[in-house]
């Protein structure tokens, strides 16, 4: 049953969309449902980061705390709803990584967590697989730069 539930998260979201059944299966067995309130993080900027998530149901803020010369305060790089991922991606490449946003949830919320270490092992496994995975990695990372560039012209 969990793992029917994750495995249409994952298929349902922007980032597996397309991915074979078996591959969104083998996922899904390392995938956990995580529901969270309004307000709560799902991450902290300046935490290490070891997983990624894919929302499946609510609105997370992902946002920077920033100290300008006396000028502190969050901006906001973008707003992900449904199907969205959010998360550390270093773990994919087999490092460690300081977080470098914080997600809040905006409205109570359920994402899939799912360990980057345990994705990068299946990875490994599935040369084909890594490759697809990177690929979207790559244009995700290209719309969060640009998001994130988006975000400091507010300032």
């Amino acid at each position: 049953m969990k793992t029917s539930v994750v495995a249409k998260a994952l298929k349902d979201s922007r980032f597996f969309k397309d991915f074979e059944e078996s591959v969104i299966a083998e996922i899904a067995d390392i995938g956990h449902l995580v529901t969270l309130e309004a307000g709560r993080h799902v991450f902290q900027q300046g935490d290490f980061g070891k997983h990624i998530h894919i929302i499946v149901s609510g609105h997370v803020s992902l946002e920077r705390s920033t100290d300008l010369g006396g000028r502190a305060g969050r901006v906001v790089i973008d707003m992900l709803g449904k199907g969205r991922f959010l998360g550390c991606w270093s773990n994919l490449l087999g490092e460690t990584h300081i977080l470098m946003s914080s997600a809040y949830c905006q409205k109570p919320t359920e994402i899939i967590s799912i360990d980057g270490a345990e994705l990068r092992h299946i990875m490994l496994s599935n040369t084909e697989l890594g490759l697809r995975v990177m690929e979207r990695l790559c244009f995700l990372l290209r719309d969060r730069i640009q998001a994130a560039y988006g975000a400091m012209e507010k300032i």
